[in-house]
């Protein structure tokens, strides 16, 4: 069932033209490559919770960079970037703390992602 969730919320997404012109490039492709996906799925982990997960974030909507590491890539491409997104696209309130549940889908969202970017460049 969850995974047929985040099937349709990527495909939601890529019908956006800002969602859907990230991509990994071969820096943060090999990137992936040498850390493996459990490490990358830990530092998802940690950026949610450290970024996210608290009610009202500093710097929301400027929290998460551009570029630099394959996980705030994923996070812009899912719009899981800032609080603003996660309610628009998600409909995760803005106005509390995020639960673990919450963070857990957020994550699980990004691995998807980055999962299917991987595949889609180097399979």
């Amino acid at each position: 069932m969850k995974e047929k969730i985040i099937s349709l919320k990527l495909k939601e997404l890529s019908k956006s033209s800002f969602r859907s012109s990230f991509h990994l490039k071969d820096k943060e492709l090999a990137y992936l490559e040498k850390n493996g996906f459990k490490t990358i799925e830990k530092h998802a982990k940690d950026f949610v919770k450290k970024r996210l997960a608290m009610k009202n974030p500093l710097n929301d909507g400027k929290q998460t960079p551009v570029k630099g590491h394959p996980v705030f890539i994923a996070m812009h491409a899912t719009a899981t970037c800032c609080r603003g997104c996660l309610n628009k696209w998600h409909k995760i309130s803005k106005d509390k703390e995020l639960s673990e549940n919450e963070q857990n889908y957020i994550v699980y969202i990004i691995m998807a992602w980055l999962l299917k970017e991987y595949k889609e460049k180097r399979i």
